[in-house]
């Protein structure tokens, strides 16, 4: 386990931000819905489905899109998939600052939530949204041996199930064991909070089933940056969570580290979060 001081953290926030490029107006390509991009050299493309065209559920309909931002001055570029945070109940995609004008794709995912959709609903559409990037991201110049998963809270816990149970990807002709590296923030290992809710059980109380990334560890499977905030200061157990995941990874030999970012809690971890996300995959990728 690795813990990062706050001091560190902020400096380089402070940094990045001084450094900033400034941005251009460009107008997104007509597939999805158009919108401004204000990055020279990228699109950003919304609202695209990532279900079938003949998909008749209403609210499969409305939640299962996404939105792809790409660079256009460039090919066989990384792509990351970001799953949102909201306990499984709530949120929406959106492009984080720190993904921006980073040489790689960013594809923000929309999924079903609770209590419209019960489990495993939003675990099956994260995995056809990966489906869908593997099949379709060399449409639009990316390289799919290279790419990226990660997501914050719930996004995270997504995360994990993706990589850890392959059988999830597969239902949707997609081999997760393809997943460059993932990169869940602050995500549960045991069984999310939401699942026991829905079960009428206490949500404080831990739970370890089939819904546990924990429970589904093994060798095989894309690396993983676990990614926390102090543990003083985190949601319940959330480091405590992740330590044992990493023991259990380790066991297993499954590739994994654990950063416990000093100072920060459940929310705003997610910035400096990011910073170490996106200088990970241009270092892994080549960019």
């Amino acid at each position: 386990m690795k813990k990062i001081a706050l001091t560190v953290i902020m400096l380089a926030m402070a940094m990045m931000a001084a450094t900033a490029m400034t941005p251009h107006g460009e107008t997104a390509e007509p597939t999805g819905r158009k919108g401004e991009c204000p990055d020279k050299g990228y699109r950003h493309i919304k609202d695209i489905p990532y279900v079938s065209a003949d998909e008749t559920d209403t609210y499969r309909i409305e939640r299962c899109r996404l939105d792809l931002y790409y660079p256009t001055d460039s090919e066989g570029f990384a792509t990351l998939v970001w799953f949102h945070g909201g306990g499984l109940e709530g949120g929406s995609k959106s492009l984080l600052d720190e993904f921006r004008r980073q040489g790689f794709a960013v594809a923000d995912v929309n999924y079903r939530l609770f209590p419209k959709v019960k489990c495993p609903g939003y675990i099956d559409d994260a995995a056809e949204a990966v489906a869908f990037i593997f099949k379709h991201i060399e449409e639009y110049g990316g390289d799919p041996s290279k790419i990226y998963v990660g997501g914050h809270s719930a996004g995270g816990y997504l995360t994990l199930m993706l990589v850890l149970c392959p059988e999830y990807m597969k239902a949707y002709g997609a081999d997760a064991l393809k997943i460059r590296k993932a990169y869940p923030v602050s995500g549960q290992t045991f069984t999310h909070f939401t699942i026991k809710k829905e079960r009428g059980m206490s949500m404080d109380l831990p739970l370890i089933d089939e819904f546990a990334p924990i429970n589904n560890v093994r060798k095989e499977g894309a690396p993983l940056m676990l990614v926390t905030g102090d543990r003083d200061l985190e949601m319940l157990c959330r480091y405590e969570e992740n330590a044992s995941l990493l023991s259990i990874l380790r066991h297993f030999g499954h590739p994994a580290v654990l950063y416990e970012l000093s100072g920060f809690d459940h929310g705003t971890v997610l910035g400096p979060a990011c910073m170490l996300i996106r200088d990970d995959i241009r270092k892994d990728s080549g960019k």
